[in-house]
């Protein structure tokens, strides 16, 4: 109930109030424009808030670490929406990537705290039902947890999770005129 408050407490989104806007959208760049990994360094020479550098750090190293020596081509990604009970959800993952020949929808994950389970299932779960219909039939849908190196890929059974992603869009849909 909390999290739903706060959510529709929230000021509108700007993006100086965005913390990772600048480094998202830098790796986005990095890979429209088709770099390797080196250009991961340049990311963070041009980054002036003390406060986003050591953050910023930590995650170019998880990615980094990440890419390895994977072979990465860029598409652009798919986005949509999903709605249930009077709730619209945007999906808008920022990576289409070609990993060694595999195409993945990548959402990223760049905060420090631990992801868990409890949180990637339906997020990807809610991931492939708004772009199955937009995407290749080969494309998987992943979180990338920056952080910890770790490529997150749908994971559970859509018939069994899409009733659980739209019951808690219930919950939030009856909480919400009442936060």
């Amino acid at each position: 109930m909390n999290k739903v408050a706060q959510i529709k407490n929230r000021p509108p989104y700007h993006p100086s109030l965005d913390f990772y806007r600048p480094l998202r959208s830098a790796l986005i760049a990095l890979h429209i424009e088709g770099n390797d990994r080196k250009a991961l360094d340049k990311i963070l020479a041009k980054i002036t808030d003390a406060k986003k550098i050591g953050s910023y750090d930590q995650v170019i190293e998880g990615y980094r670490k990440w890419w390895g020596y994977k072979k990465i081509e860029w598409f652009d990604p798919p986005k949509s929406s999903y709605e249930h009970a009077g709730v619209v959800v945007k999906v808008n993952p920022e990576l289409g990537l070609i990993v060694n020949g595999q195409r993945y929808i990548i959402k990223l994950y760049l905060k420090d705290e631990q992801l868990h389970k409890i949180r990637i299932d339906p997020a990807t779960v809610l991931m492939e039902i708004a772009l199955r219909s937009i995407a290749q039939s080969s494309d998987l849908v992943a979180i990338l947890d920056v952080r910890k190196a770790k490529l997150h890929t749908l994971g559970s059974n859509i018939a069994r999770s899409k009733p659980m992603v739209d019951a808690e869009l219930s919950y939030i849909a009856a909480l919400w005129p009442n936060v």
